[in-house]
């Protein structure tokens, strides 16, 4: 198949901070093109979005309803392959449930859905069209968390016994989203949000990095929400207690407002051998420490890393690579398992190692189970 996959886009119009991310990450390995987009719930901001993009005209859509309609119209050579979702929690279900059963492949921004009911619809919707449906937990697409996944499923560290994992913020440590704050005024707004503030926007990325490493899945959890911004709707901080599948015990900790922290995700991973750590504000490196030898640093791109972080990498060892790659390895292994089924082709297994509707399911699950853990007293709760 000589030519581009084509993405039609959902909401990142103007002034849309994860749009021009998804777009960027979509663009840098030349897979994937652009040709068509409802930019916003606003006809005239779609349309000044897309004349931002250079888009014709006639490919820029009023709401989303008339892209899907409208590109399904069109001759296969010309329509969109796929849609990309990046609008708020709230308005992920409909044009995501509408293009799967118009026929289009899916990529969504997480979480996957506002609540539990819409996220198994969705799911079920997946498995009944056989579509593909990509969610883009980006910080499993770093080369060295591929090590780190690599290294525990070879059995280098020997039994999985402790994980922590931490997501602190300080970005909403004042009520930002009384200002003109758009990306605040959504994320702290129960009806645009869902049940969570901070666990639901950042949380599950610890969650979802946690199992993705250690290959486990969070059994029990028990947690503590709270609000600290006086007036906040939705949680600002929170911890959460987890066993896992294989008896191993866990700590979550996301918060919006570690006052002065950027965006410092940090996974540490204890086995019986050894145990890992990697910082998402230094991606390049993943440290492991080794019960009976010497430290070990972990470089992207290095010689004697595992072909899942080489196949992950782009350019030679000492050239960082940081967010927009590891968000584009997410689009590449999409684009390339959809370029293989458009070929009637079966792609590489390295390509298929990105973000399902499954990982969603469990990301809306445990925003589910720690809402009802914060607000029981029994406090233990299934996941």
């Amino acid at each position: 198949m000589k030519r581009k996959i084509r993405m039609g886009m959902i909401g990142g119009g103007q002034g849309a901070f994860i749009g021009a991310v998804h777009r960027m990450a979509a663009a840098i390995d030349g897979e994937i093109e652009l040709v068509c987009g409802a930019f916003s719930s606003s006809p005239e901001k779609s349309k000044a979005s897309g004349e931002d993009l250079y888009l014709p005209a006639g490919r820029v859509y009023s709401s989303y309803e008339e892209m899907i309609l409208r590109e399904r119209e069109l001759p296969e050579g010309e329509r969109m392959d796929f849609v990309s979702i990046v609008t708020p929690n709230h308005v992920h279900f409909p044009p995501a449930k509408m293009a799967l059963e118009n026929g289009f492949h899916v990529v969504c921004d997480k979480p996957l859905a506002f609540d539990m009911q819409e996220a198994e619809a969705l799911a079920k919707l997946v498995e009944e069209t056989g579509l593909l449906f990509a969610l883009t937990h980006n910080y499993t697409g770093y080369p060295m968390v591929k090590q780190a996944r690599a290294m525990v499923q070879n059995g280098d560290l020997g039994s999985i016994r402790k994980v922590f994992v931490t997501y602190p913020q300080g970005w909403l440590s004042t009520k930002l989203e009384d200002s003109d704050s758009k990306q605040a005024s959504w994320r702290t707004d129960p009806k645009r949000s869902g049940a969570a503030g901070a666990m639901g926007d950042i949380g599950t990325h610890a969650e979802n990095l946690a199992e993705y490493i250690t290959g486990l899945q969070i059994t029990h959890l028990c947690a503590d929400l709270n609000t600290f911004v006086p007036g906040r709707l939705l949680d600002d901080d929170g911890s959460v207690l987890l066993k896992f599948d294989n008896g191993a015990k866990g700590v979550l900790m996301a918060s919006q407002i570690a006052a002065g922290e950027e965006n410092a995700l940090r996974i540490f991973v204890y086995g019986e051998k050894g145990g890992l750590e990697w910082h998402q504000m230094h991606p390049n490196s993943l440290i492991v420490r080794w019960l009976d030898k010497p430290v070990q640093t972990y470089r992207t791109g290095s010689a004697g890393l595992y072909p899942a972080a080489l196949a992950h990498s782009r350019i030679p060892a000492g050239h960082p690579e940081g967010y927009l790659e590891a968000f584009a390895n997410i689009y590449r292994n999409f684009a390339v398992c959809l370029r293989a089924r458009l070929s009637g082709q079966a792609p590489s297994p390295v390509y298929e190692d990105f973000p399902t509707v499954a990982d969603g399911l469990r990301g809306m699950r445990f925003i589910e189970r720690v809402v009802a853990s914060a607000q029981s007293q029994e406090k233990w709760t299934a996941f």
